[in-house]
């Protein structure tokens, strides 16, 4: 985001901070029983609202986006978790819905939200990850469910895909720009 001198998590889009969008989509989920949110010592803001808003918050290292999953997961039950990241606002209750119902806990380790990469393209946006599945190619949401104890255990996890193109997935929020679009979608 560059020096902006807000956190990411914290940054205002639709009158409200892009981290409570996201907690307010997985709070309107039928298929989420639980919400964890993992701060750091590089999110001290963000906690700190968070915990005076009511939501349950973790402290992590912020060493690395695995060791702070790794720390997150050893404090959660459960087979399986949803990662969200907190920078896609524009996420949705139903949207994610349909994501988490596309995931089959008997079949799938891991389920990897994929949004067509012209989509986010079209919407101004340089996805920061990519992939080539299916003749297309895909910009990765940062959207996953994954099998909380196979992780734990640092199996390697099999994964699968849920490929849309779903503009609430297609906006994540890491660049002064892509704020800017975020922020006139609304």
């Amino acid at each position: 985001m560059g020096a902006c001198g807000i956190e990411k998590p914290m940054q205002i889009v639709g009158g409200k901070p892009s981290v409570l969008r996201v907690v307010e989509a997985l709070e309107g989920s039928e298929n989420i029983s639980d919400i964890l949110v993992s701060v750091s010592d590089n999110t001290l803001e963000t906690e700190r609202f968070l915990k005076e808003t009511g939501i349950r918050t973790l402290r992590t290292s912020g060493v690395s986006f695995m060791d702070d999953l790794h720390d997150s997961f050893a404090n959660m039950d459960g087979d399986f978790v949803l990662t969200c990241p907190s920078d896609v606002p524009l996420l949705s209750s139903s949207e994610l819905d349909k994501f988490i119902e596309s995931f089959d806990p008997d079949t799938m380790q891991s389920h990897i939200a994929l949004v067509e990469v012209g989509v986010v393209r079209g919407l101004g946006i340089e996805p920061s990850f990519t992939m080539e599945m299916y003749g297309r190619t895909w910009a990765v949401s940062g959207l996953s469910i994954m099998d909380r104890k196979k992780t734990l255990a640092g199996e390697y996890l099999i994964d699968s895909y849920y490929c849309t193109d779903c503009k609430e997935f297609a906006v994540n929020v890491n660049t002064q720009e892509d704020l800017r679009t975020a922020k006139g979608m609304f």
